[in-house]
């Protein structure tokens, strides 16, 4: 029973967080998760600036369309 709950501890030792980290390919691992996590943020930040830029354009292009009848609203 021991030498189970032995050999079970040592098989997960290597899951923690130190033992995966402390190898090259869990360091790219973890470089990549990173690097995956950067660009999902990225893209929501991207996807909210595009709206606010649509929609400076619109409001922008509105009032210069207004400026052109002599309704000036500024």
């Amino acid at each position: 029973m021991t030498s189970t709950l032995t050999s079970v501890t040592a098989s997960l030792l290597p899951l923690q967080l130190g033992g995966l980290l402390a190898q090259p390919l869990g360091q790219a691992l973890a470089v990549l998760v990173a690097i995956a996590v950067v660009i999902v943020v990225g893209r929501i930040a991207l996807k909210i600036a595009w709206r606010l830029v649509t929609i400076a354009a619109l409001v922008v292009g509105a009032l210069l369309v207004l400026s052109f009848f002599g309704i000036n609203v500024l």
